[in-house]
């Protein structure tokens, strides 16, 4: 017979294995963060950028370095008469995030993003927190414990500014900043900072000026005298009559001016709009195909564009170091003539706010003949890439009709079994290294194949005084045959209608 006084009760078993399931759930999520910790707080872990000889002089690059804040560098003011004592430095920030559901190596993934970005931004990462729990809390999103927490480790480390990894409500963040006591933001407001900084067109700027504001509309406060709220008609203990204030006037001001600021913001894009479309007519009347990189950020888009046109355009190992769209010329081995149009990098639950005020940019991809879809290969998640990049194309009109060509970039850095299982996963897919080169060829063929092909055959002797015309059959056509007669050089080739009229038009024979 058992004892009862020794034996546990079911109920306090029950409550042991729930004690010893968050003792283990907090345990696994401090490992994570531990992790991500000891190697830089970073996804950038590969060192520096990595050039190769295809990337050109990168002249852009000491501009943006000339902006960059440097851990320990300051300008302290030894004038004690200027009106301003500024000091650089690298903001220090704390990392928080909640896993809902997953793997370990998921939230991984997810918060060594967040510090990837925040380092963009130019911070430097402390310390973080990672709570495991089935949702979010409405009133502090981390919960109350954890949210005291995370006040604990701020005062002890000395940090400026909170990272949360999800998009928080405004509620949410004023209750963390109650309790944390500095800055709180979320990664959207980060991402928004780091599109902000390396904007340099004039539609760049406009563009993300635009997304920026439609963010802090919802987002405003008030403070003090500069809110004075109002009082209805009946109201207890009296106080009616009398009572009736201006109302929030100042913080309805704001949003009145940012309003209109966001109107005359979209009509400026509007604006700009016609000259990328008169750019793309231009080019469809012409018939040069047109192909565009697309993918995540720091997946090597920037790279590949080098690799395949040397155009020389900025390569950083950086989240959204290129915004501006970049077209080139490039040529098929066959001597066609194609264009290669460098997009904006997609990340995670890529804020809504940029996804519309970068449409008219993204309108490249959905009126492209060819979509090379990049991937980073050597990545923890590239599956995961591939799911985000395409649920962002998904949102852009056009796209669903662009044949797909998946680019399984940085293969010399790469898991072989890795690369193995995306080509299983991704039939249409090429593995290429744009900074070795490797690959590179099998890709232009891959690429001459998916474009279209001129389809009207013509046999026309073209006088030696339209070179111009023989110029363009080399760049547009397929040339079957070439040969210079007394009258001019005879050609048999493929071509488009308009150039097969032109040529007739022309032809001596």
């Amino acid at each position: 017979m058992t004892d009862p006084t020794t034996d546990p009760a079911p109920a306090d078993l029950d409550d042991q294995d729930g004690v010893d399931r968050q003792r283990e759930a907090r345990e696994l999520a401090d490992a994570v963060v531990a992790r991500v910790l000891a190697r830089a707080g970073t996804a950038l872990d590969l060192g520096g950028t990595r050039l190769s000889e295809s990337d050109g002089d990168q002249l852009d690059r000491a501009d943006r370095a000339a902006l960059r804040r440097v851990a320990g560098l300051s300008t302290e003011l030894d004038d004690v008469t200027e009106v301003e004592y500024r000091q650089l430095r690298l903001e220090k920030v704390v990392l928080a995030g909640i896993w809902t559901r997953g793997t370990a190596e998921e939230a991984e993934v997810s918060l060594r993003e967040l510090a990837a970005l925040a380092e963009t931004a130019g911070s430097q990462v402390l310390d973080g927190v990672l709570q495991r729990r089935q949702n979010p809390d409405p009133g502090t999103y981390l919960g109350s414990g954890k949210a005291a927490e995370l006040a604990e480790i701020v005062q002890a480390t000395g940090a400026d500014t909170v990272i949360i990894d999800a998009d928080l409500a405004p509620s949410q963040r004023r209750a963390l900043e109650d309790i944390v006591r500095i800055k709180v933001i979320d990664r959207t407001a980060l991402i928004l900072d780091i599109f902000a900084q390396h904007a340099k067109s004039r539609e760049g700027k406009a563009q993300v000026e635009l997304a920026q504001l439609e963010y802090l509309l919802p987002r405003l406060r008030g403070w003090g005298e500069s809110m004075s709220r109002q009082a209805g008609g009946r109201v207890a203990a009296g106080a009616g009559i009398g009572s009736r204030g201006p109302g929030e006037t100042k913080i309805e001001l704001d949003r009145r001016r940012i309003r209109t600021r966001m109107s005359k913001l979209r009509r400026e894009i509007a604006a700009m709009t016609p000259a990328r479309a008169t750019q793309r007519s231009s080019r469809r009347r012409r018939h040069v195909p047109s192909v565009a990189i697309a993918g995540y950020t720091n997946a090597g888009k920037s790279s590949l564009l080098n690799r395949l046109t040397g155009a020389g355009v900025l390569v950083e190992n950086a989240l959204f170091a290129t915004l501006d769209p970049t077209v080139r010329r490039a040529q098929t081995p066959d001597g066609r003539d194609y264009t290669l149009a460098d997009t904006v990098g997609f990340v995670r639950s890529l804020p809504t706010q940029l996804v519309e005020a970068f449409r008219s940019t993204l309108e490249e991809v959905g009126e492209s003949d060819l979509l090379l879809h990049v991937v980073d290969v050597s990545h923890p998640d590239p599956e995961g890439q591939i799911a985000a990049v395409r649920a962002v194309l998904a949102e852009i009109e056009g796209v669903d009709d662009v044949p797909e060509l998946i680019v399984l970039n940085k293969a010399d850095v790469a898991d072989p079994e890795v690369v193995a299982r995306l080509r299983r996963r991704e039939p249409r897919s090429v593995v290429v290294s744009a900074y070795t080169g490797a690959g590179i060829d099998d890709l232009r063929e891959r690429v001459a194949a998916e474009l279209p092909r001129p389809e009207e055959l013509v046999e026309v002797v073209v006088p030696y005084g339209r070179g111009d015309l023989v110029s363009r059959v080399h760049s547009e056509g397929e040339i079957h045959t070439e040969r210079h007669l007394e009258a001019g050089t005879a050609l048999r080739a493929l071509v488009d209608p308009d150039l097969a009229a032109e040529l007739r038009s022309a032809s001596v024979a």
